[in-house]
């Protein structure tokens, strides 16, 4: 589903990753593993392709295709996911109203045709009702009065909707209680044709989780065995 070849990546002139090469099979759920400041929000960003990080060399190759010079619009169109640790508030943009712009979206891309209200309603009711999640969260900013937990819950919403190909989830766990924790491994574990990557520094939620594989980093390289 996912590899990377020899990739290099610096920030203002500083060097973040070095000859960083890995690969992640479809629908496995691989744990990213290393010290703060080891480079694994690094790999995350460079993934999606967050243009503040300086390419170096290397490539990315995502379901066959190189999408190392791809905008990030691209890449999630094409199917990866980023369920970002610090999510930026957005005033004045609702829930429903971003919901419906990605799913419209991503219908299109992947099948030419227009995503009518009625089929979106029916599908966010339908997810909304299994994540538990109150109607009069759609009507709200996005993330704007939203706890840690609740943000959590949102992301699983806009996962779960768009059914990516691979889902690149940077700590899903800090900031969500027990339960929310629960809800998110036992979503991940229930999509199936999705691959997962994601970082965790919590042994109980990993163990919830039960990675097929673990990639691990260190000052800004993969550790090998």
């Amino acid at each position: 589903m996912l590899e990377v070849k020899n990739l290099f990546v610096s920030m203002d002139g500083r060097e973040l990753l070095h000859d960083v090469s890995f690969r992640v099979k479809r629908g496995a759920r691989v744990l990213l593993s290393g010290p703060n400041g080891s480079g694994k929000s690094t790999i995350v960003q460079t993934i999606i392709g967050n243009p503040e990080y300086t390419f170096d060399g290397g490539c990315i190759i995502f379901d066959g295709r190189d999408i190392t010079h791809e905008n990030t619009t691209t890449r999630a169109l094409l199917g990866i996911f980023i369920g970002a640790q610090n999510v930026p508030e957005i005033p004045g943009l609702t829930v429903l109203s971003f919901l419906k712009h990605s799913m419209v979206a991503h219908t299109h891309f992947n099948t030419g045709r227009e995503l009518s209200m009625a089929e979106f309603l029916s599908q966010l009711e339908s997810v909304r009702e299994k994540l538990n999640i109150p109607k009069d969260w759609l009507n709200r900013s996005i993330n704007v009065g939203f706890s840690g937990g609740e943000r959590k819950r949102l992301m699983l919403l806009q996962l779960i909707l768009t059914q990516p190909k691979l889902a690149i989830l940077d700590e899903p766990d800090s900031g969500a209680d027990a339960d929310t924790q629960k809800q998110i491994a036992d979503t991940i574990s229930a999509m199936r044709d999705t691959t997962f990557l994601f970082i965790s520094h919590q042994s109980q939620f990993t163990k919830m989780v039960k990675p097929t594989d673990e990639i691990k980093i260190k000052n800004g390289k993969i550790i090998r065995g």
